[in-house]
């Protein structure tokens, strides 16, 4: 959690608005509230259904996925679909990047495809911000995880589930609880619970797992796992990022479930009404029992099916605003030729 990538002002358009999404870093409360709502309206509120609406037909989007994935790429395609784009995504096992082609010439080649925006995942911290430095000024890129560094899409359908079963953010403790080092997902996830003000960020975890610099985060860090989850309203489970660990960071799986798994009986710590949230991929008896992955505090399925709608309404902003920039262009030429 030590590395640092700036990227708000690449981000943005000149009127301030999203043109990529590749970090919570540097944005504003209104953004991350415009997702939100812009989320609610694509969901049907009689039948909690996703609507399907033509506002990307005729664009194109390509999905670049050089990181395994299940619940991200599916829920980004389906996003897709549902927004009427024309989807095309990228097997990495037999693309030219296995025969020594570099990514910014894959990048060149399919941007040359004629596409309007990339989703990219990429092991790489940075990646994603490499490529929206080097695409046409009309391309868009998505950032669908890279490296340690970020995962905004999934921090932002944990805030939409937040808020759809908690009401507002601010007046929230929220505990995070597991690999907090290692997680780009826990990395975004504080970024989105600051801007949105939550009353009390909690990680969880042994010191080993923990953040170089938690003050920097305003995060308050607890090694008990009791301590750390009493009275809180919102629990978020992380599991182990065994893949991005240097060296065996715990005893094992076994001890980490008796110190930090949540149960039945811690979860009865937490206010009667908490709810319990994981991103995904779910260990269960590593970092959850199964009873309360699937009891009636558990929001975790929701949290995919609200993915789509976040998804939807990241794409379509993104979108909007650079249609209506090209529409003030248009209008204001001359503005253009004093710049």
């Amino acid at each position: 959690m030590s590395s640092r990538l700036s990227t708000p002002n690449i981000q943005l358009n000149e009127q301030g608005k999203l043109h990529h999404f590749l970090t919570l870093e540097g944005l504003k409360q209104h953004h991350l509230v415009e997702i939100l709502d812009t989320a609610e309206s694509f969901i049907n509120p009689n039948t909690n259904e996703i609507k399907k609406v033509p506002m990307l037909r005729g664009k194109t989007i390509m999905n670049l996925f050089f990181e395994p994935s299940t619940r991200t790429r599916t829920t980004f395609e389906i996003a897709e679909n549902r927004l009427s784009a024309d989807i095309s995504s990228l097997d990495i096992q037999t693309s030219a990047t296995k025969k020594g082609e570099s990514l910014l010439d894959t990048l060149w080649n399919l941007q040359a495809m004629q596409a309007d925006m990339f989703v990219i995942r990429h092991a790489q911290s940075g990646a994603t911000q490499f490529f929206a430095q080097h695409v046409a000024p009309h391309v868009h890129v998505m950032n669908a995880g890279d490296g340690q560094h970020a995962h905004p899409t999934q921090a932002m359908l944990d805030m939409f589930t937040i808020r759809k079963y908690k009401g507002d953010i601010f007046d929230l403790k929220i505990a995070i609880v597991g690999d907090v080092q290692h997680s780009r997902v826990v990395r975004s996830q504080i970024q989105a619970l600051s801007i949105l003000e939550a009353r009390e960020i909690r990680v969880v975890g042994p010191k080993t797992l923990m953040p170089e610099s938690p003050e920097a985060l305003g995060v308050h860090i607890y090694h008990n796992m009791e301590e750390g989850i009493a009275d809180v309203d919102v629990i978020i489970m992380v599991r182990l990022q065994n893949e991005r660990m240097t060296s065996a960071l715990i005893p094992s799986e076994k001890e980490f479930f008796k110190l930090y798994g949540l149960t039945e009986a811690r979860l009865a710590l937490a206010k009667p009404n908490a709810i319990v949230m994981h991103p995904g991929p779910i260990n269960r008896g590593v970092e959850i029992e199964s009873s309360v992955a699937d009891g009636a505090q558990s929001v975790i399925l929701e949290q995919v099916t609200y993915g789509i709608a976040v998804r939807m309404a990241v794409m379509s902003i993104i979108m909007s605003n650079a249609a209506q920039l090209a529409q003030h262009k248009a209008e204001h030429p001359l503005e253009q030729e004093e710049k």
